[in-house]
Order: structure tokens, then C-alpha cells, then sequence
């Protein structure tokens, strides 16, 4: 597993020659509702093992959740299924929020 800062992924997201990684999100529904980066695919950290036939395991996937925490045991669920390149966003929306976009909402 990777770690990614928000700045480097809105480079990412912003390079038109790299594929767009799978956002996941993996906070809780509340939570989604409040805020969230554009484009993310939205499974509760609970469900995830459950629905993770749902992510493609042949893309780049970064986990993405309030701080980093749940995040990171997700991402590192998601390396022992196989995926082959996932990263997590250290600081997770706060950090996205504080960084990137200062009209996010932050809870």
C-alpha cells in the first residue's frame, strides 16, 4: 500500500495522461452525505468485504475516508485480496478540505 497526500492526488486527477484511479470512499453514508470528492465510488468500510468483486482489482484504487484511519485498513484489506496498486489518501477529506478545496465542507 501507497500513501498519497492530497495534492498529489488532485495532480493526479488532474493529469489527462494517467488513467483516473478508482476513488473509494469508505466512510459511512452520514458522512458522504456532508461532503465528498467528485467521482467516488461509495462502500462503507463494513461492507467492503463483502462487495469487493465490486472494485477493479487491474486499477490504480485509492481508499479514502474522514483522516486516513479507516483508510488505511481498508487499503491494506484490499492488497491482501490481490488488488495490485492501492493507495491510501493520508488525511482523508479533512486533509483533501484543508489542502486542495477550501469550499468543502469539514465536519
Amino acid at each position: 500500500m501507497q500513501q498519497i497526500r492530497a495534492r498529489q492526488l488532485a495532480e493526479w486527477l488532474a493529469d489527462d495522461n494517467r488513467p483516473d484511479p478508482v476513488l473509494l470512499d469508505v466512510r459511512e453514508p452520514w458522512e458522504v452525505d456532508l461532503c465528498q470528492l467528485a467521482g467516488t465510488q461509495h462502500i462503507p468500510m463494513h461492507l467492503v468485504p463483502v462487495r469487493c468483486d465490486d472494485i477493479d482489482p487491474n486499477r490504480d484504487v485509492v481508499v479514502i475516508c474522514h483522516h486516513g484511519g479507516r483508510s488505511m485498513q481498508v487499503a491494506m484489506f484490499l492488497e491482501r485480496k490481490g488488488f495490485r496498486s492501492v493507495h491510501n489518501l493520508m488525511g482523508g477529506v479533512e486533509a483533501w478540505a484543508a489542502e486542495v478545496d477550501p469550499t468543502m465542507r469539514r465536519y
